[in-house]
Protein backbone atom coordinates (compact mmCIF):
# COMPACT_ATOMS: atom_id res chain seq x y z
CA UNK A 1 0.00 0.00 0.00
CA UNK A 2 0.94 4.00 -0.47
CA UNK A 3 1.58 5.13 2.88
CA UNK A 4 1.58 8.86 3.53
CA UNK A 5 2.64 10.71 6.28
CA UNK A 6 1.25 13.91 8.38
CA UNK A 7 3.78 15.31 10.73
CA UNK A 8 7.07 16.20 10.83
CA UNK A 9 9.98 15.60 13.60
CA UNK A 10 11.57 12.49 15.22
CA UNK A 11 8.16 10.37 15.27
CA UNK A 12 7.55 11.56 11.69
CA UNK A 13 10.56 9.85 10.68
CA UNK A 14 10.07 6.57 12.89
CA UNK A 15 7.02 5.94 10.90
CA UNK A 16 8.83 6.56 7.69
CA UNK A 17 11.38 3.66 8.49
CA UNK A 18 8.70 1.33 9.45
CA UNK A 19 7.00 1.96 6.60
CA UNK A 20 10.06 1.60 4.36
CA UNK A 21 11.09 -2.00 5.91
CA UNK A 22 7.60 -3.04 5.13
CA UNK A 23 7.21 -6.03 1.92
CA UNK A 24 4.55 -4.41 -0.38
CA UNK A 25 4.54 -1.17 0.99
CA UNK A 26 5.90 2.33 0.46
CA UNK A 27 6.06 6.19 1.56
CA UNK A 28 4.36 7.89 -1.29
CA UNK A 29 4.36 11.25 0.42
CA UNK A 30 4.61 13.54 3.35
CA UNK A 31 2.81 16.70 4.62
CA UNK A 32 3.63 18.77 8.02
CA UNK A 33 3.09 22.38 8.21
CA UNK A 34 6.61 22.74 8.51
CA UNK A 35 7.94 22.89 4.53
CA UNK A 36 11.56 22.35 6.05
CA UNK A 37 11.25 18.87 8.08
CA UNK A 38 8.66 17.60 5.44
CA UNK A 39 11.64 17.95 2.54
CA UNK A 40 13.92 16.93 5.16
CA UNK A 41 11.98 13.65 5.20
CA UNK A 42 11.14 14.00 1.50
CA UNK A 43 15.12 14.07 0.58
CA UNK A 44 15.86 10.98 3.19
CA UNK A 45 13.42 8.38 2.00
CA UNK A 46 12.85 9.36 -1.39
CA UNK A 47 9.28 9.94 -1.50
CA UNK A 48 6.55 13.46 -2.39
CA UNK A 49 6.51 16.28 -0.50
CA UNK A 50 3.31 18.30 -0.08
CA UNK A 51 3.11 21.72 1.19
CA UNK A 52 -1.02 21.97 0.84
CA UNK A 53 -2.91 19.57 3.05
CA UNK A 54 -6.19 19.55 0.78
CA UNK A 55 -3.61 18.86 -2.48
CA UNK A 56 -1.75 16.23 -0.19
CA UNK A 57 -5.15 14.25 0.16
CA UNK A 58 -6.48 14.49 -3.01
CA UNK A 59 -4.05 12.38 -4.01
CA UNK A 60 -5.87 9.24 -5.68
CA UNK A 61 -2.51 6.85 -5.22
CA UNK A 62 -2.49 7.67 -1.46
CA UNK A 63 -4.14 4.80 0.50
CA UNK A 64 -3.58 5.02 3.87
CA UNK A 65 -1.98 8.15 6.36
CA UNK A 66 -0.34 7.67 9.49
CA UNK A 67 -0.22 11.05 11.27
CA UNK A 68 2.45 11.99 13.24
CA UNK A 69 1.81 15.17 14.81
CA UNK A 70 1.33 16.72 18.85
CA UNK A 71 -0.85 14.30 20.53
CA UNK A 72 -3.67 16.86 21.11
CA UNK A 73 -3.16 17.55 17.37
CA UNK A 74 -4.59 14.37 15.73
CA UNK A 75 -8.60 15.02 15.75
CA UNK A 76 -8.25 17.83 12.86
CA UNK A 77 -6.23 15.69 10.80
CA UNK A 78 -7.82 12.34 11.19
CA UNK A 79 -11.07 13.64 10.24
CA UNK A 80 -9.63 15.28 6.84
CA UNK A 81 -8.01 12.34 6.04
CA UNK A 82 -11.10 9.82 6.35
CA UNK A 83 -13.53 12.64 4.61
CA UNK A 84 -10.79 12.27 2.31
CA UNK A 85 -11.48 8.23 1.51
CA UNK A 86 -8.17 7.45 3.21
CA UNK A 87 -7.36 4.67 5.87
CA UNK A 88 -6.25 6.36 8.71
CA UNK A 89 -2.76 5.33 11.69
CA UNK A 90 -2.17 7.84 14.39
CA UNK A 91 0.43 7.71 16.86
CA UNK A 92 -0.25 6.73 20.67
CA UNK A 93 -2.42 8.41 22.07
CA UNK A 94 -5.13 8.02 19.32
CA UNK A 95 -6.25 11.56 20.79
CA UNK A 96 -6.39 12.89 24.13
CA UNK A 97 -9.66 12.37 25.50
CA UNK A 98 -12.46 9.78 24.82
CA UNK A 99 -14.83 12.26 23.24
CA UNK A 100 -11.88 13.11 20.93
CA UNK A 101 -11.27 9.32 19.87
CA UNK A 102 -15.11 8.92 19.43
CA UNK A 103 -15.27 11.47 16.59
CA UNK A 104 -12.02 9.64 14.99
CA UNK A 105 -13.68 6.80 14.97
CA UNK A 106 -17.07 7.94 13.91
CA UNK A 107 -15.47 9.59 11.05
CA UNK A 108 -13.80 6.59 10.10
CA UNK A 109 -17.42 4.69 10.06
CA UNK A 110 -19.32 7.36 8.45
CA UNK A 111 -16.65 7.24 5.45
CA UNK A 112 -15.89 3.92 5.64
CA UNK A 113 -11.91 3.88 6.23
CA UNK A 114 -10.14 2.43 9.39
CA UNK A 115 -9.46 4.24 12.27
CA UNK A 116 -6.51 2.62 14.06
CA UNK A 117 -3.70 3.35 16.47
CA UNK A 118 0.18 2.79 17.39
CA UNK A 119 0.73 0.40 20.01
CA UNK A 120 3.47 -1.58 18.85
CA UNK A 121 4.27 -3.28 22.60
CA UNK A 122 1.25 -5.27 21.90
CA UNK A 123 3.62 -7.31 19.07
CA UNK A 124 6.42 -8.21 21.18
CA UNK A 125 6.71 -11.75 21.29
CA UNK A 126 6.70 -11.68 25.35
CA UNK A 127 3.27 -9.88 25.00
CA UNK A 128 2.00 -12.28 23.17
CA UNK A 129 2.81 -14.96 25.02
CA UNK A 130 1.39 -13.06 28.24
CA UNK A 131 -1.52 -12.76 26.68
CA UNK A 132 -2.22 -16.27 25.54
CA UNK A 133 -1.16 -17.14 29.29
CA UNK A 134 -3.94 -15.17 30.57
CA UNK A 135 -6.57 -16.42 28.27
CA UNK A 136 -5.91 -19.97 29.18
CA UNK A 137 -6.70 -19.04 32.05
CA UNK A 138 -3.08 -20.46 33.20
CA UNK A 139 -2.62 -17.61 36.22
CA UNK A 140 -6.24 -19.00 37.98
CA UNK A 141 -7.90 -16.21 39.64
CA UNK A 142 -5.31 -13.29 38.53
CA UNK A 143 -4.87 -11.81 41.92
CA UNK A 144 -2.24 -8.56 41.33
CA UNK A 145 -1.86 -6.81 38.05
CA UNK A 146 0.35 -4.08 37.48
CA UNK A 147 2.45 -1.71 35.30
CA UNK A 148 5.58 0.17 36.13
CA UNK A 149 7.43 2.85 34.59
CA UNK A 150 9.86 4.53 36.01
CA UNK A 151 11.69 6.22 33.32
CA UNK A 152 13.68 9.40 32.83
CA UNK A 153 13.57 12.58 30.85
CA UNK A 154 15.58 15.65 31.46
CA UNK A 155 14.22 19.13 31.17
CA UNK A 156 15.76 19.93 27.60
CA UNK A 157 13.26 17.13 26.60
CA UNK A 158 10.22 18.97 27.70
CA UNK A 159 11.63 22.22 26.68
CA UNK A 160 12.31 20.75 22.81
CA UNK A 161 9.30 21.96 21.88
CA UNK A 162 6.40 24.39 23.52
CA UNK A 163 3.62 20.89 23.18
CA UNK A 164 5.66 19.28 25.41
CA UNK A 165 4.26 19.04 28.82
CA UNK A 166 0.84 21.06 27.97
CA UNK A 167 -2.24 19.69 28.84
CA UNK A 168 -3.95 20.98 25.16
CA UNK A 169 -0.66 19.24 22.80
CA UNK A 170 0.84 16.37 25.15
CA UNK A 171 -2.92 15.13 26.80
CA UNK A 172 -0.50 14.28 30.16
CA UNK A 173 2.73 13.86 31.28
CA UNK A 174 4.62 10.65 32.17
CA UNK A 175 1.10 8.61 32.00
CA UNK A 176 -0.68 9.97 28.61
CA UNK A 177 3.30 10.38 26.91
CA UNK A 178 5.37 7.75 28.12
CA UNK A 179 3.38 4.98 30.31
CA UNK A 180 0.50 4.65 28.32
CA UNK A 181 1.92 1.64 26.26
CA UNK A 182 2.59 -0.48 29.66
CA UNK A 183 -1.20 0.70 30.43
CA UNK A 184 -2.44 -0.76 27.54
CA UNK A 185 -0.72 -3.57 27.76
CA UNK A 186 -1.99 -4.06 31.09
CA UNK A 187 -5.20 -3.98 30.15
CA UNK A 188 -4.89 -6.08 27.23
CA UNK A 189 -4.14 -8.76 29.19
CA UNK A 190 -5.79 -8.22 32.51
CA UNK A 191 -8.88 -6.60 31.19
CA UNK A 192 -11.05 -3.69 31.98
CA UNK A 193 -10.67 -1.53 35.17
CA UNK A 194 -14.21 -1.15 37.33
CA UNK A 195 -12.44 1.96 39.28
CA UNK A 196 -9.50 3.66 40.67
CA UNK A 197 -8.02 5.86 42.88
CA UNK A 198 -4.68 7.90 42.17
CA UNK A 199 -2.25 11.40 42.78
CA UNK A 200 0.16 13.13 40.71
CA UNK A 201 2.92 15.07 41.29
CA UNK A 202 5.16 17.16 39.37
CA UNK A 203 8.73 16.98 40.98
CA UNK A 204 11.21 17.27 39.11
CA UNK A 205 10.96 19.62 36.15
CA UNK A 206 10.33 23.03 35.56
CA UNK A 207 7.81 24.59 33.15
CA UNK A 208 5.52 22.06 32.48
CA UNK A 209 1.69 21.79 33.33
CA UNK A 210 1.28 17.97 33.84
CA UNK A 211 2.73 15.67 36.01
CA UNK A 212 6.32 13.44 36.08
CA UNK A 213 4.92 11.60 38.59
CA UNK A 214 2.02 9.35 39.02
CA UNK A 215 0.72 6.43 41.43
CA UNK A 216 -3.05 4.68 40.68
CA UNK A 217 -4.39 1.92 42.57
CA UNK A 218 -6.92 -0.31 40.32
CA UNK A 219 -9.94 -2.40 40.87
CA UNK A 220 -10.33 -4.71 37.64
CA UNK A 221 -13.51 -6.44 37.51
CA UNK A 222 -12.11 -9.22 37.19
CA UNK A 223 -11.83 -8.97 40.90
CA UNK A 224 -7.90 -8.30 40.95
CA UNK A 225 -6.42 -5.70 42.64
CA UNK A 226 -3.49 -3.60 40.41
CA UNK A 227 -1.18 -0.44 40.93
CA UNK A 228 0.21 1.82 37.97
CA UNK A 229 3.38 3.59 38.65
CA UNK A 230 4.62 6.15 36.22
CA UNK A 231 7.63 8.80 36.05
CA UNK A 232 9.44 10.64 34.15
CA UNK A 233 11.53 11.66 37.27
CA UNK A 234 13.59 7.85 37.62
CA UNK A 235 17.48 8.79 36.75
CA UNK A 236 19.48 5.89 36.45
CA UNK A 237 22.92 4.60 34.49
CA UNK A 238 21.35 2.24 32.34
CA UNK A 239 17.20 2.59 32.54
CA UNK A 240 14.79 1.18 33.94
CA UNK A 241 12.92 -1.19 31.83
CA UNK A 242 8.64 -0.94 31.61
CA UNK A 243 7.00 -4.22 33.37
CA UNK A 244 3.69 -5.57 33.51
CA UNK A 245 3.18 -8.04 36.17
CA UNK A 246 0.79 -10.58 36.81
CA UNK A 247 0.47 -12.65 39.64
CA UNK A 248 -2.43 -15.33 40.68
CA UNK A 249 -3.11 -17.96 42.47
CA UNK A 250 -1.46 -20.49 39.87
CA UNK A 251 1.55 -18.48 38.31
CA UNK A 252 3.47 -14.70 38.51
CA UNK A 253 5.37 -13.31 35.06
CA UNK A 254 6.95 -10.37 35.32
CA UNK A 255 7.58 -9.13 31.28
CA UNK A 256 10.06 -6.53 31.64
CA UNK A 257 9.58 -4.17 28.02
CA UNK A 258 10.06 -7.43 25.52
CA UNK A 259 11.67 -10.43 28.01
CA UNK A 260 10.68 -11.47 31.41
CA UNK A 261 12.41 -11.30 34.80
CA UNK A 262 9.93 -14.36 36.20
CA UNK A 263 7.62 -16.83 34.40
CA UNK A 264 6.44 -19.50 36.87
CA UNK A 265 3.79 -21.35 36.96
CA UNK A 266 2.15 -24.42 39.01
CA UNK A 267 1.40 -26.44 36.06
CA UNK A 268 4.28 -26.54 33.72
CA UNK A 269 4.25 -26.99 29.66
CA UNK A 270 6.52 -27.20 26.92
CA UNK A 271 6.47 -24.14 25.88
CA UNK A 272 7.51 -22.89 29.40
CA UNK A 273 10.48 -24.31 28.76
CA UNK A 274 10.72 -22.50 25.55
CA UNK A 275 10.18 -18.86 26.87
CA UNK A 276 13.02 -19.44 29.46
CA UNK A 277 15.01 -20.26 26.67
CA UNK A 278 14.47 -17.46 24.24
CA UNK A 279 12.58 -14.87 26.07
CA UNK A 280 14.13 -14.04 29.54
CA UNK A 281 15.99 -10.67 30.56
CA UNK A 282 19.72 -11.23 29.77
CA UNK A 283 22.18 -9.50 32.38
CA UNK A 284 22.69 -5.96 31.56
CA UNK A 285 19.69 -5.41 29.47
CA UNK A 286 19.10 -1.47 28.85
CA UNK A 287 15.21 0.08 29.32
CA UNK A 288 14.41 0.39 25.79
CA UNK A 289 13.84 4.26 25.49
CA UNK A 290 13.82 4.38 29.17
CA UNK A 291 16.40 7.34 29.27
CA UNK A 292 16.33 8.31 25.26
CA UNK A 293 13.23 8.30 23.09
CA UNK A 294 15.59 7.88 20.20
CA UNK A 295 16.57 4.48 21.57
CA UNK A 296 13.39 2.71 20.68
CA UNK A 297 13.33 0.28 17.90
CA UNK A 298 11.00 0.52 14.72
CA UNK A 299 10.08 -3.20 14.14
CA UNK A 300 7.35 -2.82 16.47
CA UNK A 301 6.07 0.15 14.80
CA UNK A 302 6.42 -2.29 11.38
CA UNK A 303 4.62 -4.87 13.04
CA UNK A 304 1.98 -2.70 13.66
CA UNK A 305 1.60 -1.46 10.31
CA UNK A 306 1.71 -4.58 8.82
CA UNK A 307 -1.57 -5.67 10.87
CA UNK A 308 -3.40 -2.64 9.75
CA UNK A 309 -2.52 -2.99 6.28
CA UNK A 310 -3.15 -7.51 6.18
CA UNK A 311 -6.60 -6.21 8.19
CA UNK A 312 -7.66 -3.53 5.25
CA UNK A 313 -7.18 -6.10 2.86
CA UNK A 314 -8.87 -8.86 5.00
CA UNK A 315 -11.49 -6.30 5.56
CA UNK A 316 -11.51 -7.01 9.28
CA UNK A 317 -10.46 -4.93 11.82
CA UNK A 318 -6.86 -4.74 13.40
CA UNK A 319 -5.25 -5.48 16.60
CA UNK A 320 -5.46 -1.84 17.24
CA UNK A 321 -8.39 -0.72 16.31
CA UNK A 322 -10.28 2.97 17.47
CA UNK A 323 -11.82 0.95 20.28
CA UNK A 324 -8.81 -1.03 21.74
CA UNK A 325 -6.95 2.41 21.34
CA UNK A 326 -9.26 4.48 23.32
CA UNK A 327 -9.30 1.66 26.54
CA UNK A 328 -5.96 3.24 27.77
CA UNK A 329 -6.90 7.03 27.15
CA UNK A 330 -10.03 6.44 29.26
CA UNK A 331 -8.12 5.09 31.97
CA UNK A 332 -5.58 7.51 32.16
CA UNK A 333 -8.37 10.23 32.11
CA UNK A 334 -9.74 8.72 34.61
CA UNK A 335 -6.47 8.51 36.93
CA UNK A 336 -6.07 12.72 35.98
CA UNK A 337 -9.85 13.09 37.80
CA UNK A 338 -9.15 11.22 40.29
CA UNK A 339 -5.88 13.12 41.21
CA UNK A 340 -7.76 16.41 40.42
CA UNK A 341 -10.01 15.29 43.08
CA UNK A 342 -7.88 14.70 45.81
CA UNK A 343 -7.23 10.82 45.26
CA UNK A 344 -11.24 10.38 44.73
CA UNK A 345 -11.93 7.05 43.63
CA UNK A 346 -13.47 7.11 40.12
CA UNK A 347 -15.69 4.54 38.73
CA UNK A 348 -14.80 3.92 34.86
Amino acid sequence: MKFGIIGSGMIAKFHAKAIEAMAGSELHSVYSRNPKSSKAIADEFGCAVSIDLDAFLADPELEIVTIATPSGAHLEPAIAVARAGKHVVCEKPLEITTDRVDEMAAAGKENGVTVSGIFNRRFNPGLVALKKAVDKGRFGQISLADAYVKWYRDQNYYDSGQWRGTWALDGGGALMNQSIHAIDQLLYVAGPVKSVTASTATLAHERIEVEDTAVAMLEFESGACGVIQGSTACWSKDGHSAEVQICGSEGSAFLADDKFRVWEFKEETAEDDRIRSELMVKTGTKGIGANDPNAIDFSGHQLNFEDIVKAIQENRSPIVNASEARKAVALINAIYESAKNDSKKVIL
